[in-house]
């Protein structure tokens, strides 16, 4: 299994950023996929979850915000974050399937929210 994240960055509250994740070294397609995420001096929170089916699942506190997607053709997970607060600062990672901390995830892009 192979992920790598891109995209992070630094942006003002209310901002926009879009996360990527290129997938390697596994049927990508048939997979349930997840980004979770870190804040500083916190442990890891699940953010959203992509199904097989295409069907998602996001927590309450980036429902309306945050929109994740894949592209199956690209092997590939987006994460689209609209509206940005600073408690959404994170190291962002993408996950496949699930686990104690998700052991299949990336390396990790930053976001920081700050003005």
């Amino acid at each position: 299994v192979q992920l790598v994240e891109s995209g992070g960055g630094l942006v003002q509250p209310g901002g926009s950023l879009r996360l990527s994740c290129a997938a390697s070294g596994f049927t990508f397609i048939t997979s349930t996929m997840n980004w979770v995420r870190q804040a500083p001096g916190e442990g890891l929170e699940w953010v959203a979850t992509i199904y097989r089916s295409g069907s998602t699942n996001y927590r309450d506190s980036v429902k309306g915000r945050f929109t994740i997607s894949r592209d199956n053709a690209k092997n590939t997970l987006y994460l689209q974050m609209n509206s940005l607060k600073s408690e959404d600062t994170a190291v962002y990672y993408c996950a496949k399937g699930g686990g104690v901390n998700w052991p299949d995830r990336g390396q990790g892009t930053q976001v920081t929210v700050s003005s």
